[in-house]
């Protein structure tokens, strides 16, 4: 394989400014390499140990539930209202909303399958 396609692990900081810099290469490319090419499977791995080094060094912490609901009203142009089916009377989402009052398993299950928010970041 020429060397120019040769992947390097990806173990210290030095190391993941390297394969950024690989990877700059590609996307500042007009097109990104046909996937099916050596080019375009050198890339995909090349992402992939940066991915990797990247999940391990730079861990992003799951949201707040409360966060994660507000977004998903923002994002779904949701009321407070459009919520009592999830949590419950109009006082309870207030009370949820504003952190006096826990998500119950069964709340935590509505939203999940109602809004598709993540339950593992509902449990928090």
């Amino acid at each position: 394989m020429n060397s120019r396609y040769t992947l390097h692990p990806v173990h210290t900081e030095a190391d993941y400014r390297a394969a950024l810099k690989q990877a700059e290469a590609f996307f500042d490319a007009p097109n990104e390499p046909d996937p099916d090419s050596e080019e375009g499977v050198y890339f995909e791995a090349l992402i992939t140990l940066i991915e990797a080094y990247e999940a391990k060094h730079f861990p992003i912490a799951p949201p707040d539930p409360i966060e994660a609901i507000r977004f998903r009203m923002d994002q779904a142009g949701l009321t407070v209202k459009d919520l009592v089916p999830y949590i419950g009377p109009l006082n309870r989402v207030y009370e949820v909303l504003a952190g006096k009052r826990s998500l119950s398993l069964n709340m935590i299950r509505r939203l999940n399958e109602g809004l598709h928010i993540p339950a593992e970041v509902l449990i928090k």
